[in-house]
């Protein structure tokens, strides 16, 4: 393997593991949020219990994103200089955004609301929950707009003497049709996944009778909100799939293995056979639904992979455009697959929890604990759908991936950070994945003692003993 070889899969590892990280951040903010306004409104000390009990989760979550979230931006420079060259001066200011207000924004009232219980106003104090919450939306958009630059890039121009893209339009590349809806689908999904994280943690503790009165809302806040956004994960996937066949039609086909450009295309379920053009060994195909999602309509037109390739070696010049198919068609599929499969379970719970039932079936808890790894496994996919199906561009039609990496750093370089970064990601999975077991297992507090004492401006502030 090459530098730009062992740089790809470095990018790749540490990318994908950062981003199990980002869906649950985004949404059980704002869960956490809505409990404790649920508190705030009805002082029940359920719901104190419920926003201390999944604070904490959303905490150690948070955290563990924020370490791993750093890499990244040094990968730009240490392995991918020529790409940093080229497009810094475009990619660098959302990023130099979200650094400086979105990230700001979130951690400094997220501090407020860690240390604050004691000392800060009881209005105050619920302000910073639903300010950080904002801040992690806020940084979510910023960094899709870049990414989006890197699928399809708008308000630039490119300096000849330079040899570099240069910025032109800021208010482009913040606000094509990309980022809006990449945004719109990335911040359903992150409702998805940390609807699936509260109900299955809840209706996990509800089978162990733990915690009934707290987990009993929790669940069905969980279980509604995992319902509303896998449809709103639907719709969004929908605009977004439509935007990338008129900016990436390539990343279509590719998600179909559809060599061919036919009308009434279908969309298989799966294959069993080649990826190469030839004929499958077996399919399960729906009619006409490859061109629904491709254009709206049954009856569009889906281009083929081999009438684009031959575009684009026209157009960009000799070479192959086509990225690895077999791992296009089947991300795009896990990624549906395993959001549905959360959908469903949602239904499932909701029925079977129906009049404050406990269910017994031994497969209930098993499903509960696998539900919040459902659509977090269907968001990585997606990305890997979302980068792989790109190549071979690191910016499409502008830079190829291979020339985007540092020229004079050698393999064995990136190979010692590539061997180094997993090692402490691996160590940082164990170290979580205990954090976040023994808050599960100990799950939410007893009891929470809560004193009020008056505040400078006759508001309430609180403080909590255990």
């Amino acid at each position: 393997m090459n530098a730009l070889d062992i740089a790809r899969w470095q990018f790749g590892i540490t990318t994908v593991y950062h981003f199990l990280f980002v869906p649950i951040t985004i949404g059980l903010g704002f869960l956490v949020a809505g409990l404790q306004t649920a508190w705030f409104r009805t002082d029940k000390p359920e719901y104190l219990r419920a926003t201390k009990f999944f604070g904490k989760l959303f905490l150690i979550n948070f955290a563990m994103g924020v370490v791993t979230g750093i890499v990244q931006e040094f990968q730009f420079g240490m392995n991918w200089s020529n790409y940093s060259r080229f497009v810094g001066d475009i990619f660098g200011a959302p990023l130099a955004i979200e650094g400086l207000l979105a990230f700001f924004l979130e951690s400094t009232f997220l501090g407020a609301w860690i240390f604050g219980w004691d000392r800060l106003p009881k209005k105050i104090h619920l302000a910073t929950i639903w300010l950080a919450s904002t801040g992690t939306l806020l940084s979510a958009y910023f960094i899709l707009a870049a990414n989006s630059f890197m699928q399809h890039p708008v308000g630039y121009v490119y300096n000849a003497t330079t040899g570099r893209a240069e910025l032109k339009d800021i208010g482009a590349v913040l606000t094509q049709n990309t980022a809006v809806t990449a945004f719109f689908h990335t911040v359903s999904s992150a409702f998805l996944v940390a609807g699936s994280v509260v109900a299955g943690i809840s209706a996990w503790l509800l089978v162990k009778n733990k915690s009934v009165s707290v987990v009993r809302p929790t669940l069905k806040l969980g279980l509604i909100t995992t319902l509303i956004a896998s449809i709103l994960v639907f719709i969004s996937g929908d605009l977004q799939s439509r935007v990338m066949v008129q900016q990436q039609p390539m990343k279509m086909a590719a998600a179909e293995a559809q060599y061919k450009t036919t009308n009434h295309a279908s969309f298989s379920i799966f294959t069993l056979g080649t990826f190469d053009g030839s004929a499958p060994t077996a399919q399960i195909r729906i009619p006409d639904l490859l061109s629904i999602l491709s254009t709206g309509s049954a009856t569009g037109k889906v281009e083929g992979i081999n009438d684009l390739q031959a575009r684009y070696e026209k157009k960009y010049g000799t070479g192959s455009y086509k990225p690895i198919i077999p791992i296009a068609y089947w991300s795009f599929r896990l990624m549906i697959g395993f959001g549905a499969l959360a959908g469903l379970f949602a239904i499932y719970a909701l029925w079977a929890t129906r009049k404050n039932r406990i269910p017994t079936n031994k497969w209930f808890a098993r499903w509960a604990l696998a539900m919040p790894f459902l659509p977090l496994v269907g968001a990585g996919v997606g990305w890997l759908f979302t980068e792989m199906a790109r190549q071979p561009w690191v910016v499409f039609g502008l830079m190829k991936t291979r020339d985007g990496v540092s020229p004079i750093v050698s393999a064995g370089e990136v190979l010692t950070s590539l061997v180094v970064l997993t090692s402490l990601y691996a160590v940082l999975a164990v170290v979580e994945f205990g954090l976040i077991k023994k808050a599960v297992q100990a799950g939410p507090p007893e009891s929470v003692d809560v004193t009020e004492s008056a505040s400078p401006n006759n508001d309430q502030v609180l403080t909590f003993s255990y």
